[in-house]
């Protein structure tokens, strides 16, 4: 492993642009590199969320986003692990997993009880790292939303 994790701050809005959009993309939404720069800059002001970034000599090789929330059945903190995303170049190399240990790190010095996320259905690449780094699949709850816009 020649990468490195570390919180990412305001100040790596340029390096996370890219990667931001190209995730969204993967999700079929446009290529827009002004709305990535303007939500990712509200989540860093706001103090929204956090960001872990992944990188090798100053290049860029992923990123993993956070939300804090709670979990009234348990009275605890959680975190939802919302984004994740490596370049093709980080690919195939740990990127993934380091940023997930990196998140689960930061949500157990945090005192969450635990981390949640969703995943497309045919992600299959994601859930065979998701379940190969402890997650499970939730096999009690189902999931639904409610579009507003």
């Amino acid at each position: 492993m020649t990468f490195s994790t570390r919180q990412a701050t305001i100040d790596d809005l340029d390096a996370l642009v890219p990667l931001f959009d190209a995730y969204r993309q993967f999700y079929s939404q446009p290529t827009d590199p002004d709305l990535a720069r303007r939500f990712l800059h509200e989540r860093f002001e706001h103090a929204q969320s956090i960001v872990f970034i992944a990188e090798e000599d100053g290049a860029a090789l992923g990123f993993t986003q956070l939300y804090p929330s709670f979990s009234s059945t348990r009275a605890a903190r959680i975190f939802v692990l919302n984004d994740l995303f490596v370049a093709p170049a980080g690919r195939k190399r740990g990127v993934g997993a380091a940023l997930l240990a990196v998140a689960a790190e930061y949500g157990r010095n945090e005192g969450a009880s635990s981390l949640g996320l969703r995943t497309a259905r045919t992600n299959l690449t994601a859930q065979s790292l998701y379940e190969a780094q402890g997650w499970t699949r939730d096999a009690v709850f189902l999931s639904y939303d409610l579009p507003l816009t």
